[in-house]
């Protein structure tokens, strides 16, 4: 994936309905005036934490689904008797749906502000450089 490295967060949109979440970015250098969007596909679960006006990127990266279950345990616990991030009996059982299901596991970490993770399918950088979109 292209670097969104130092990009400031504008906005970000969760759409529930059509399981997707779009990030609005700028580059935080003056010379350069894109506009980046990043989108989430096929979002099964996300959670950020202090999201902050000026909030600055420092890296998006997939991690491993190896990862998920044991980074956010106490999440996953507190979740489970409301059937989030879906219904699984078992820390295997919840692996292999999100195995099959082909989900990846996205990090969020920040400069300031915002950081957190997104549990997707895809994830794409919309680059709009003037009225061009050029998608990554």
């Amino acid at each position: 994936m292209p670097s969104v490295h130092d990009n400031i967060i504008l906005s970000y949109e969760v759409d529930l309905e059509n399981e997707k979440i779009r990030m609005r970015t700028r580059s935080h250098y003056p010379e350069l005036h894109d506009d980046t969007d990043i989108l989430f596909s096929d979002v099964m679960a996300h959670s950020f934490d202090t999201p902050l006006q000026g909030s600055i990127i420092f890296d998006i990266d997939d991690i491993g689904l190896d990862y998920f279950i044991s980074y956010n345990r106490d999440l996953l616990k507190k979740g489970k008797g409301q059937g989030w991030p879906i219904m699984y009996e078992t820390d295997e059982e919840l692996e292999t749906k999100l195995l099959e299901g082909e989900y990846l596991y996205f990090v969020i970490t920040s400069l300031y502000g915002l950081s957190g993770w997104v549990l997707a399918k895809k994830v794409e950088l919309i680059t709009k450089m003037g009225n061009e979109k050029v998608e990554e």
